[in-house]
């Protein structure tokens, strides 16, 4: 599905982001990208979609170069990667309807998104999307009426809605409670299993990647110093990937259990 081949960045002052990354990512897999901050984790997120240019090696979507591609072929090679943000990216002063449909945009031209011409196949494509993950009934209220986690669902949908090959997520539960957290990464799975989406997350919760990844790569310093399964992926083989010993900041487990027993006795 996907194939990283010696794949490099430098910045302008010189700074390593990615150095000689190889891997090859199959259809359906639930992959993790762990490590510390500036491990090169975003970096190579948004290399598989061409947000970041890679200075060196190439990047291939189902058979595609999207690294050499130009273009009309860019637009269509990036049709089937949709990304989901930290901060969800979503049109504030527009409905939650509106911004799902922004996921459309790439198969339609600019003078008709503009103008909200979206055809009715859309607008049911859109609202099965919400109905997916559990707020169908927020299609007509203005995004910024939603909370952090509603706010990331509408983001899935409108991923859900580019009807995608690939999902590409950024930290999306860096800025949302332990609760909502496990809610978003439970539609994010549920996706992936029912609709064999391959989707790659970068995390920074040590125990999520334990639950929710089929495999688990490790960056350091903008290398791969891990990549396999979650059962292989012990205390020790994480304190190698980043570089010390496990913290308790890195792990989500008591504060998720507390927000669920409290959820409950609500």
């Amino acid at each position: 599905m996907i194939e990283i081949k010696n794949v490099s960045k430098t910045y302008p002052n010189g700074t390593k982001g990615l150095q000689d990354i190889d891997l090859t990512i199959e259809q359906g897999e639930f992959v993790v990208i762990v490590g510390l901050s500036g491990a090169g984790k975003s970096t190579l997120l948004r290399s598989i979609n061409r947000l970041n240019e890679i200075s060196s090696g190439t990047i291939s979507i189902d058979g595609e170069s999207i690294t050499d591609a130009k273009g009309k072929k860019l637009r269509k090679i990036r049709q089937r990667v949709a990304m989901i943000f930290q901060s969800f990216n979503l049109v504030k002063r527009s409905s939650v309807l509106r911004n799902v449909l922004s996921g459309r945009v790439g198969y339609h031209g600019t003078l008709r998104t503009i103008l909200n011409l979206f055809p009715k196949e859309d607008v049911e494509l859109a609202l099965r999307a919400l109905e997916r993950v559990n707020i169908l009934e927020k299609a007509y209220t203005r995004a910024s009426e939603l909370s952090g986690g509603q706010q990331q669902r509408v983001a899935i949908a409108r991923a859900l809605a580019q009807e995608p090959s690939v999902i590409l997520a950024d930290e999306p539960t860096a800025s949302l409670d332990p609760l909502t957290t496990k809610q978003v990464m439970d539609d994010l799975k549920r996706i992936n299993e029912e609709d064999k989406i391959t989707t790659i997350v970068n995390l920074h919760f040590i125990d999520l990647a334990r639950e929710y990844a089929t495999r688990i790569i490790g960056l350091r310093a903008g290398e791969v110093v891990f990549d396999g399964p979650v059962s292989e992926a012990t205390d020790e083989k994480f304190a190698e990937i980043y570089g010390r010993p496990i913290q308790k900041d890195e792990l989500l487990g008591e504060d998720l259990d507390e927000a669920i027993s409290q959820s409950t006795d609500q």
